[in-house]
């Protein structure tokens, strides 16, 4: 297939199988296609493939394989629409707002800053005893295992620098999104040699098996952290790196001295980005007592204005939540808040008679800092405000998790807003914002959200073997 002959009907027909498995639209319950789940055998000779191709790979050199990236990206570019409608009937997104046509555009994006970004060999001592220098070489076939959030962006975050690096990837996309994913590597693979990239479909026993499989040399996976530690377990006997990128239950910290009106749109999509399904969404908001009713108001007017519906209407900027499961998980937490005297400001009471998985858009006040709804990851449409008094009182709710992926910090000074987000325990703090990556700023979580950096030269080292040459 080439990037010139891309449509969306075409692009399914490349990867959907009559006998497969369904996927379902979750805006609506119809079949968006089928694939073939894969056993474990079909892994196995996937990556006897990707190590045969491997050296072929490396020897192609840095420029060669920089040159290859930014045709890549050029082809994903040119399939945006047929990409962007495949992910918004499979995942749920709008097309619109920083949902699906956002998402291809940071595939492309990320493919081009991975290949513009250079991690040359460091002279470390040079004297008349010693002369050492420190390169990075490829390690050899690296596994990556997607979440079904962020199917396309998060594939692409995993097996750009790795590509780069000179490995060679075999991914397994979510059982819930493999549609998407399949699709964004056929169209990598109009450009990139044979086998350099591969994808396997299957459920968690696929997963294990990429995790434990000696084969492999690296994993990369982003999820919960819960299969994080089944996957930490897996890869033990075989000693393989790990870049773990999982659960976050980020805190947002909005101090007194703020304008309501003039921050509510970036706290609520600071939130509600992805319909709440983002890894470092901000997943409870402390506000002080002095502005708490306003900025209350100021998001429900907000939220008023956000439409929720299929992604395919142009309109809607929210949807579905992808799966069944995780609607009850949100359903279940919002009952609990409500059950313990919480108020429900906006929505709660799903239409459980209607096609879909659409949770309601839900700003919960008065809510108590141990309330599930605060304690859990919601992962959903539905944000608890907590109201503080103090500061240290918020700083110490904001870290009193076992997960620390993200936070951010709200002032008109920034002085003081840095100062606070200097004692915040998380990987990555905003200021004014929450969310926001960039493909050349390292990104990571600490405690139970995971370990191991993604993006720019830290993201490159991540997926490559430092070789020390001596003399």
């Amino acid at each position: 297939m080439t990037s010139t002959t891309v449509s969306y009907e075409n692009l399914l027909a490349n990867i959907t199988d009559p006998d497969g498995r369904v996927i379902p639209d979750p805006a609506t319950g119809e079949v968006v296609g089928r694939v073939r789940f894969q056993p474990v055998e079909e892994l196995d000779a996937a990556i006897d493939r990707a190590r045969a191709a491997q050296g072929g790979w490396a020897v192609r050199g840095d420029e060669e394989r920089v040159d290859l990236l930014l045709r890549a990206a050029d082809a994903v570019e040119a399939a945006t629409e047929p990409l962007a409608e495949l992910l918004s009937r499979e995942q749920g997104k709008p097309l619109n707002g920083p949902n699906a046509r956002f998402e291809v555009g940071a595939c492309v994006g990320w493919l081009r800053a991975t290949a513009a970004t250079t991690l040359p060999g460091e002279t470390l001592v040079d004297d008349d005893a010693t002369h050492a220098q420190l390169h990075y070489r490829p390690l050899g076939v690296v596994g990556a295992i997607g979440p079904w959030n962020w199917p396309m962006m998060i594939t692409i975050w995993q097996i750009a620098p790795a590509l780069r690096m000179g490995n060679t990837v075999v991914v397994k996309p979510s059982e819930y999104t493999p549609l998407s994913v399949l699709a964004l590597v056929d169209v990598l693979n109009s450009v990139l040699p044979q086998y350099v990239l591969q994808a396997v479909v299957g459920a968690g026993e696929l997963g294990a098996r990429l995790a434990s499989h000696p084969g492999i040399d690296k994993l990369m996976f982003t999820g919960s952290t819960r299969t994080g530690q089944a996957v930490i377990k897996s890869s033990a006997d075989t000693v393989k790196r790990l870049t773990l990128e999982l659960g976050g239950n980020d805190a947002g910290i909005v101090l007194p001295d703020v304008d309501p009106q003039a921050i509510a749109e970036d706290l609520f999509w600071g939130a509600f980005i992805n319909t709440g399904q983002t890894c470092a969404a901000m997943k409870r908001l402390y506000v002080h007592t002095d502005i708490y009713d306003a900025v209350c108001a100021a998001l429900v007017e907000v939220a008023a204005n956000a439409p929720m519906g299929r992604g395919l209407h142009e309109a809607n900027v929210l949807g579905p939540l992808q799966n069944r499961q995780q609607f009850d998980i949100v359903a279940r937490l919002v009952e609990a808040a409500r059950a313990s005297g919480a108020t429900l400001l906006t929505g709660g009471d799903p239409d459980l008679t209607a096609p879909g998985n659409f949770y309601p858009l839900t700003l919960v006040a008065d809510i108590d800092n141990d309330n599930p709804l605060v304690a859990e990851e919601q992962f959903g449409p539905a944000l608890p405000i907590i109201r503080y008094d103090d500061v240290e009182a918020a700083i110490a709710m904001a870290n009193a998790l076992d997960v620390g992926l993200g936070a951010s910090v709200w002032s008109r000074d920034k002085a003081t807003a840095r100062a606070i987000a200097a004692r915040l325990e998380a990987g990555t703090v905003w200021i004014n914002s929450h969310g926001g990556v960039h493909p050349l700023v390292p990104f990571g979580g600490i405690k139970k959200s995971g370990y191991g950096l993604e993006f720019g030269v830290e993201g490159l080292k991540s997926v490559a073997a430092p070789q020390v040459i001596n003399g």
